[in-house]
């Protein structure tokens, strides 16, 4: 968890991350599990989250999303207020034309909402398949970044986005990404602090002006009035999540698959390995980590778990419930110093 600061923490939003995960122990029939996905985007908009972020990977066994703006359209059809979001799109997979096209429709279609997240990726099927140098991923999703920034600007693709500035993050988790973000002038889809300051400096380095920093992310949560029995309940999905994240990391490399996770091990461990742990808590507690995570950042947003690996209907509907209800609210006021400490 996050250490407590004595820096003020300004309102914050919240939104719903949905990577579509359907693994084979749960499956659902795939023409129910996209309809249903939608209705619960749908709902989680009444109940007052802000943005929905969506991510891509191909390849999965349990059907990963692998078409994030294809479905992002659907999302702005369903929705009338929510900024929908990538967490992220692979732009080295892709055409940066193709991949300005596909953006600036979402954008049409949902009235200037869309939040386009660009990633390096990590498996290293997918670029064997689409037939990229898996080395070349960062300076592919540097350069995908300028040039769509230059097509947008130039005028020369229509129709344009409705957005003057479509808002661009880049989801880079170490401190030369963060640089090189910094110095592109587009937004940081991390809540890592250790990242601020060399983000800042990339910033400066381009002669952009420091306060253009912003930083958005996940916290990887999921609420419930009883965290114990949920967790009891999910732990089994957690864990799927989790060694599957691992297994896909090696696939094709010749490395050895890593042995599976103890899943209580992992619980309020923070990050190892550059994956967050999954933490079951209370909406007070949830409510404070979010509060710690974004003090002295300049977020005021994050994304939380819609749900984890097809875990129960009942818990996700529960976990949405008592964020809605209990730290949504709690989050839509500023708070001083005294109350974010401790």
């Amino acid at each position: 968890m996050p250490t407590a600061t004595s820096e003020s923490v300004g309102p914050i939003r919240v939104g719903l991350y949905l990577d579509m995960r359907n693994p084979p122990q749960w499956r659902r029939p795939w023409a129910t599990f996209y309809p249903r996905a939608l209705e619960l985007i749908e709902r989680s908009e009444a109940l007052g989250f802000d943005s929905v972020w969506l991510t891509e990977h191909h390849f999965f066994e349990d059907g990963y999303l692998t078409q994030p703006l294809v479905f992002g359209a659907a999302v702005a059809a369903r929705t009338s207020r929510m900024r929908i979001g990538t967490s992220v799109i692979l732009p080295a997979l892709r055409h940066p034309l193709h991949l300005v096209e596909e953006a600036a429709l979402v954008d049409l279609v949902s009235g200037g909402r869309l939040e386009l997240g660009l990633g390096a990726g990590y498996h290293p099927r997918e670029f064997r398949a689409f037939g990229v140098d898996i080395k070349q991923r960062y300076a592919l999703t540097d350069a995908a970044a300028e040039q769509m920034r230059a097509v947008w600007g130039s005028g020369t693709v229509t129709p344009p986005p409705v957005q003057d500035r479509v808002p661009i993050w880049l989801g880079y988790q170490g401190p030369a990404g963060a640089r090189r973000a910094g110095k592109l002038g587009e937004g940081l889809l991390s809540l890592d602090r250790a990242l601020l300051e060399p983000y800042r400096q990339g910033l400066a380095e381009a002669g952009h002006d420091e306060a253009r920093a912003r930083m958005t992310g996940h916290v990887s949560v999921v609420v419930a009035a009883d965290p114990e029995a949920a967790w009891a309940r999910i732990r089994r999905h957690a864990a799927y999540q989790l060694d599957s994240y691992r297994a896909y990391s090696v696939e094709g490399t010749g490395a050895p698959v890593p042995r599976p996770v103890d899943p209580d091990r992992w619980r309020s461990a923070g990050q190892r390995g550059g994956l967050p742990a999954v933490d079951v808590v209370t909406p007070e507690t949830a409510t404070r980590v979010i509060r710690q995570t974004c003090a002295g950042l300049p977020a005021d947003s994050v994304h939380v778990w819609a749900s984890i690996a097809g875990m129960p209907d009942d818990v996700v509907e529960s976990h949405l419930d008592l964020i809605a209800h209990r730290v949504i609210p709690a989050l839509a006021a500023a708070e001083s110093p005294s109350s974010t400490s401790g």
